[in-house]
């Protein structure tokens, strides 16, 4: 070495010395164009509501169509479940068989979950409203609305049917099957009901991860309680179901049975979740209790919640 040289050092990281690191312009310019690339694409799948506005179900402005919600997916339930029976004694009492009476009201809730679950949660059931209440996944506050437009919805559909094909004794009427008794019934729907609402509870702790399959397993446990149970207390599970038809048809036979029955069963189901998942109340339970239904859904206005720029629609009028 010579006086004035000093020893080699090893490389130093970009930077290091205090000069700006070099960048490749080309390879950031490549890979925004990329990124570009598969944003586009993802939108043009349709990006989920639940990804799009997370805290919809937050936003009381929206709580007319919550409401509306319940109300038509609660009609269209009882419909199934009461007008099927109205319908096949009004044409012999051989027009449906047995079987379908009974899985009809399954694959109807299968539809509404689908079809409106994002709403409302499609609850359909003031004992799945309470059950969801009681895990913190669903404020107090809705619940009595709930409630209302669940009874409503069950009141119009069975005097949908009453009007269009007359009234046929009993049929469409939840009651005891023969030589049970009220109590018998009451327990019953205690049972039925429990397995129903853990069921939904479980489904709805990672509803928006199982998706179409929390449909699929809460329709077919009403069917198949159905099944089980239909001939010993017509395995209502559901207070609206049951009391919508009483009081159109002005039959109570037996009515606080499938009004305590459920409700002490969605009683027992919510202890079972605590002893299997602990508290509720987590991201994605509140999701499937309260619906994620809002702005996200509309292009031009998702800034008004978010204090964001709207993104530009599919169509490019956004």
């Amino acid at each position: 070495m010579t006086g004035g040289e000093q020893p080699a050092r090893p490389s130093e990281p970009a930077g290091a010395s205090g000069q700006a690191p070099s960048v490749d312009e080309d390879a950031v310019a490549r890979r925004r164009v990329e990124v570009g690339k598969t944003v586009a694409g993802l939108r043009s799948l349709g990006q989920p509501n639940s990804m799009a506005k997370q805290f919809d179900f937050a936003n009381e402005s929206y709580e007319w169509r919550r409401v509306f919600a319940e109300l038509f997916g609660t009609f269209l339930l009882v419909l199934a479940a009461a007008g099927g029976p109205i319908v096949n004694a009004r044409f012999g009492g051989h027009a449906i068989s047995p079987a379908a009476l009974v899985i009809a009201p399954g694959l109807m809730v299968l539809a509404i979950i689908l079809f409106m679950g994002t709403v409302s949660g499609a609850h359909l059931n003031p004992a799945v409203t309470i059950a969801f209440m009681l895990r913190s996944d669903f404020p107090a506050r809705r619940v009595p609305l709930y409630i209302i437009a669940q009874f409503a919805g069950a009141v119009l559909a069975t005097l949908v049917v009453v009007a269009m094909v007359g009234k046929h004794g009993t049929a469409g009427l939840t009651l005891p099957g023969h030589g049970i008794s009220a109590g018998a019934a009451m327990a019953w729907e205690v049972v039925l009901t429990t397995g129903l609402v853990s069921v939904i509870t479980g489904t709805a702790s990672g509803g928006q991860q199982i998706g179409a399959m929390s449909a699929i397993a809460v329709g077919s446990y009403i069917a198949l309680a159905g099944l089980i149970g239909a001939p010993v207390s017509g395995a209502s599970m559901n207070p609206v179901r049951s009391l919508g038809p009483a009081l159109v048809l002005g039959d109570w036979t037996a009515w606080w049975a499938y009004l305590v029955g459920p409700l002490l069963g969605a009683l027992v189901a919510v202890a079972f979740a605590q002893i299997l998942r602990g508290r509720g109340g987590g991201e994605f339970s509140r999701r499937a209790a309260q619906g994620t239904l809002g702005t996200g859904w509309l292009p031009r206005r998702r800034e008004q919640a978010s204090g964001q720029p709207a993104e530009p629609s599919q169509d490019g009028t956004g």
